[in-house]
């Protein structure tokens, strides 16, 4: 009999729900040709609904103003539609948010693994890291690595299965943590990131409907965030140990070959010297970039003015260095591991010529190819549910079932949090679910007297939670890739083990963090500096 049936055998009700999940799931076809089957089936749904005239009409902003605009569902089996889908699938594939981080990333890191920089660094941690807490500092470095807008994603959740695997546990558990890390606490962080003044701009537009001039700052949510990265790493951390971790059961294949019961060789320790310098000097360059006036990788004078002159106000810190947060980023993690792996290897003599650079970062790219299958095919994916409008439909249609319950208080505001989360399922990106919702919602909770910085608070704890078992996601099909390395021989990874996987933390973090919007409803704390939840 089977380890799987063994455990069936064991476990209780929410476990078998998961274990159901799991084989449902898997009982579709590769995520490649699952994908391909969502592509097909959205270009017929789109042909029959759009002849059933489907359509919605909401408030929207343009150019500022606030009109209403109708969206209908898109017939893609039309001559314009079917050219739509042929002429864009390139496009669809290079422009796909994952692809130019994925491949960039991964030059710097097969280097920094290929030197032996990525195992003398594991070995370092594990020797130094008590093993209980191994699952919350993963947690908590997915959520912090948000400031660095997807780079969690390419570097981060794949980092997590090593670690995890360097400590004997099972590599899937580490895959799950950083995940739901990354992507379920996407909204928590101890600093600011690109998405606060991003959010904070759409909630601005939609209180000017019914608060002309008012205007909400960038930090109008940063104590209740700061607050919930400790959340989501305390919960995150339990059902990796509790939940995830068992139910995955012993893991058979391949382990990490390091000898654990050794400290680091002199070869090893000279790496890590020149690896330590080389990051050194390698961080104060980069500062030099960001902190002097005028420095390359922040806004100039002239772009500043520009700034004020299009928003009315002056840019916060974190719009000042866009250059360095969202348009660099990537480029400077890759070099990040680039340049140690290369101080490294020269250091411990892993890397005698630049044929063996060479080597590490052709390893790298081959390491990509099954990746780079599932980006192009789940890209088409996205490209026809996203022009034929469903996504749209669907979300304009709950929210007007939410408004017209006609219920108010905080218990709208939970309202609103379970219907972003379910509607994050169809409609990805936290900017563009918001620009649909804010018109809608933000005048509505006014009247109610709850502040827009308090409904963007909602907003933002449903558009987290349910990222890790939407399909829709941008990076999920690259996570289901990551995750296909370790899995059993007489097992296929599918979606099904993803979802099963991700299960627990995004029902638990809905609930935990619920509860904990509420608690703070009622105690009247400050969800920001000088922000209040009622008007």
């Amino acid at each position: 009999m089977s380890e799987k049936v063994e455990r069936l055998k064991k476990e209780g009700l929410f476990q078998r729900f998961l274990n159901f999940v799991e084989v449902a799931g898997n009982k579709l076809p590769h995520p490649v040709a699952m994908f391909f089957g969502f592509f097909i089936v959205t270009i017929i749904l789109s042909a029959l609904l759009s002849q059933m005239n489907i359509s919605v009409t909401y408030q929207a902003m343009a150019n500022g103003v606030l009109t209403d605009k109708t969206t209908a569902i898109e017939n893609l089996l039309t001559l314009n539609g079917i050219r739509g889908i042929f002429v864009t699938a390139v496009s669809n594939f290079t422009g796909h948010a994952a692809l130019g981080s994925i491949v960039v990333a991964m030059l710097g890191v097969g280097l920094a693994e290929g030197s032996g920089l990525m195992n003398a660094t594991i070995k370092k941690i594990v020797l130094s890291t008590p093993k209980s807490m191994i699952s919350a500092i993963v947690v908590f470095a997915g959520v912090m690595s948000n400031v660095a807008s997807d780079a969690g994603y390419v570097v981060l959740v794949p980092l997590g299965a090593i670690i995890f695997l360097s400590f004997g546990r099972h590599p899937l558990a580490g895959i799950a943590a950083a995940f739901a890390g990354v992507s379920g606490g996407f909204s928590a962080n101890l600093l600011l990131g690109t998405t606060d003044p991003m959010l904070g701009g759409i909630t601005t537009s939609a209180a000017q409907i019914i608060l002309p001039g008012y205007s909400v700052d960038p930090t109008a949510n940063y104590f209740f965030m700061a607050a919930s990265t400790f959340l989501i790493m305390i919960i995150g951390a339990i059902i990796t140990d509790k939940i995830v971790e068992p139910r995955l059961g012993t893991y058979d294949g391949p382990k990490m070959e390091l000898d654990l019961n050794s400290s680091l060789t002199e070869q090893e320790k000279k790496g890590m010297r020149y690896a330590g310098i080389s990051l050194a000097v390698f961080v104060v360059i980069i500062l030099l970039m960001i902190i002097p006036e005028n420095a390359a990788l922040k806004l100039n004078a002239s772009e500043i003015q520009n700034f004020i002159a299009k928003n009315g106000r002056q840019p916060g810190v974190m719009e000042v260095l866009k250059p360095f947060i969202s348009d660099s980023i990537v480029f400077i993690l890759m070099l990040m591991f680039l340049v140690p792996g290369l101080a490294y290897g020269l250091g411990s003599k892993s890397i005698k010529s630049h044929k063996d650079v060479i080597k590490c970062l052709n390893d790298s790219m081959s390491a990509c190819g099954p990746v780079l299958v599932i980006i192009f095919v789940s890209a088409q994916f996205v490209y026809v549910f996203t022009k034929s409008n469903m996504g749209i439909v669907i979300a304009v249609k709950l929210a007007g079932v939410l408004k017209g319950l006609g219920i108010g208080g905080v218990v709208a505001a939970v309202g609103l949090i379970f219907l972003t989360a379910f509607v994050n399922l169809f409609v990805g990106g936290a900017s563009s679910k918001w620009l649909m919702l804010s018109p809608v919602f933000i005048p509505m909770f006014v009247e109610l007297g709850l502040t827009p910085e308090y409904t963007q608070l909602a907003y933002r704890i449903g558009d987290s939670t349910t990222n890790i078992i939407s399909p829709l996601m941008t990076y999920f099909p690259i996570i289901v890739a990551f995750a296909a390395k370790y899995a059993k021989k007489d097992e296929d990874m599918g979606v099904g083990t993803i979802i099963a996987m991700m299960l627990p933390y995004s029902i638990i973090f809905l609930i935990g963090w619920t509860a904990m919007f509420i608690a703070w409803t009622y105690l009247g704390l400050p969800i920001g500096p000088g922000v209040s939840m009622f008007i």
